[in-house]
C-alpha cells in the first residue's frame, strides 16, 4: 500500500488577502478584503453589523455589502447629527435596522443588548468595531454573537509587539494594540487573516484553515507600520524619535529637543563623569526620585 500523498503547501504569501484591497466607500481598501474573507469563509447568511456607523457611508466597511451584494444589516451610531444622516441614507431600506445609541461595555448598554434588538442572527457574518477608543473591550464584552468575521480598529501608532490596552472607559480614547486585540481574539476563538493600516480582521477558529495562512502572527501579517513612532535612548541618555513621530489626529510633530529627560549636563555615559559631576548627577537623581533597576546602574553611581 502506497502512503498517502503529502498535501501540498498553499502557494500564496500570508498576506494573499490584501491582495484583493478595494474602495467603494472604505478608507484602506477594507471593502475588497472584506469580500474575499466572505467568500474564502462561504458559508454566508448575508448579514452585518457596524458599530461606530457615522453617516453610514463615509469610511464605511458595510456599505458596499448593502448596496452592491444585498446584505441586511445593523448600523449603530451614537453622535446625534451622524445618526441623522445614517437615517437619511438607510432608514428606507427594510434590510437596514438603524440604531442611534452609545454602546457600553456590556449588560444593557453592551453591544449583545444592542444586537438583542435587531432580527440578526447570532453567528451573522461579518461584524465591524470602530469606536475610536474601547474597540477592545466592546468585542471583549460580546458573548452572546459569535460573528464568522470580525473588523476592529486598533491603534497604528503603536508597535507591532506592544502589548496596550486603554482603560475600559468610555471618556477615554487612546485604543490599542494589535497584539492585545490579537491575544484577545484567541480567548475568543478567533483567529487573524488579515491586517490593514487601521483594521485587524479576524475569523473564527473552525475557517481559519480554509485561508490556508501557515503564519498569521501579527508581524507577518502587519505589512504598514508606517504610523508607528519608535522612541529610543543613547548611552548617555539622550532620547530620540524615529519612525511616524507625530501626533495622528491632532496633526503635530513630536519635537526631539521637548522630551529630553537628561539635563543637558548629564548628557554623557555615566562612566565618563569626574567627582564633581558624578556628585551633582546623584543630587539631580535624588530631586527626581529615581529608583535603581539593576545593581550595575548602582554601582557606577556608588563607586
Amino acid at each position: 500500500m502506497s502512503p498517502p500523498e503529502a498535501s501540498e503547501p498553499d502557494p500564496r504569501p500570508a498576506t494573499w488577502l490584501l491582495d484583493s484591497r478595494a474602495d467603494v466607500y472604505s478608507q484602506t481598501g477594507e471593502d475588497g478584503v472584506v469580500l474575499a474573507i466572505l467568500e474564502t469563509v462561504a458559508e454566508n447568511d448575508r448579514w452585518c453589523a457596524e458599530l461606530g456607523a457615522w453617516d453610514g457611508q463615509l469610511l464605511s466597511n458595510t456599505c458596499n455589502l448593502i448596496e452592491n451584494r444585498d446584505y441586511r444589516a445593523v448600523l449603530i451610531e451614537g453622535d446625534a447629527a451622524k445618526f441623522e444622516r445614517l437615517r437619511e441614507r438607510h432608514g428606507a431600506n427594510e434590510r437596514v435596522s438603524t440604531l442611534h445609541r452609545m454602546v457600553g461595555l456590556g449588560g444593557a448598554n453592551g453591544l449583545d443588548a444592542a444586537l438583542s434588538a435587531t432580527p440578526i442572527s447570532e453567528d451573522f457574518d461579518f461584524l465591524s468595531i470602530d469606536v475610536d477608543g474601547n474597540d477592545y473591550h466592546i468585542w471583549a464584552s460580546l458573548t452572546d454573537y459569535r460573528p464568522k468575521v470580525v473588523c476592529v480598529e486598533f491603534n497604528p501608532t503603536i508597535a507591532t509587539e506592544v502589548e496596550f490596552v486603554q482603560e475600559p472607559d468610555p471618556g477615554v480614547s487612546q485604543g490599542s494594540s494589535l497584539r492585545s486585540l490579537v491575544e484577545l481574539g484567541g480567548t475568543k476563538g478567533y483567529e487573524l487573516v488579515a491586517v490593514l493600516p487601521f483594521n485587524a480582521f479576524f475569523v473564527r477558529s473552525e475557517y481559519f484553515s480554509r485561508f490556508g495562512i501557515a503564519d498569521n502572527r501579527p508581524e507577518v501579517l502587519r505589512t504598514d507600520t508606517s504610523r508607528v513612532t519608535h522612541i529610543f535612548h543613547g548611552f548617555d541618555g539622550t532620547l530620540f524619535l524615529r519612525g511616524y513621530s507625530k501626533i495622528h489626529w491632532h496633526g503635530l510633530d513630536l519635537d526631539e529637543s521637548r522630551i529630553q529627560q537628561v539635563p543637558k549636563i548629564f548628557r554623557r555615559y555615566p562612566g565618563t563623569f569626574g567627582r564633581t559631576t558624578m556628585a551633582l548627577f546623584r543630587w539631580y537623581r535624588r530631586l527626581r526620585g529615581a529608583a535603581d533597576t539593576k545593581g550595575q546602574t548602582r554601582r557606577l553611581l556608588d563607586g
